[in-house]
């Protein structure tokens, strides 16, 4: 049935991981603050901060990827409510593809910040927290479904 409330949560995974291609996910202001780096899922951009022209842009296109990858995964498994195997399957794939995402996007920071400025660490902001979201929705989805699944296999053996 559509109305769970796993069905909730896998639509919250889906929302968080699209949030997560839309907003930033990692800023870092210059010692002498004149430059600002902004990591997206898309780019990594330098920017002078008087005009905000672009400076330098690395591409981080496979951070996009990942995160839509993940959005059409759990939209996909939000309509398997038909075959809770599979469903929890579906889940635990995403669940994998969540936490290369959160791995890479770490990288990423990590190796941006050694080019920008090595001495001070960035800060992730709300890019990064909803990929954290997802991945915590995602288990709590996963929870629900096993107990779903349970609870059916108790009703048939009492039968």
């Amino acid at each position: 049935m559509i109305q769970r409330i796993q069905t909730l949560f896998l639509l919250l995974v889906a929302i968080a991981m699209i949030g997560a291609t839309l907003t930033p996910i990692w800023l870092q202001v210059s010692p002498m603050q004149n430059q600002t780096m902004e990591m997206t899922a898309w780019q990594t951009s330098i920017l002078e901060l008087p005009q905000e022209n672009i400076s330098s842009q690395e591409s981080n296109i496979y951070i996009g990827i990942l995160c839509l990858l993940a959005a059409a995964l759990a939209i996909y498994s939000l309509l398997q409510y038909k075959n809770r195997k599979k469903q929890l399957m579906l889940n635990m794939i995403n669940a994998l593809l969540m936490g290369l995402t959160l791995g890479l996007t770490v990288f990423t920071s990590y190796k941006a910040n050694e080019t920008f400025n090595p001495t001070v660490s960035g800060a992730f902001v709300l890019g990064f927290y909803c990929i954290i979201f997802a991945l915590i929705m995602n288990l709590i989805a996963n929870r629900f479904i096993r107990k779903d699944e349970m609870l059916i296999r108790s009703v048939d053996r009492i039968r």
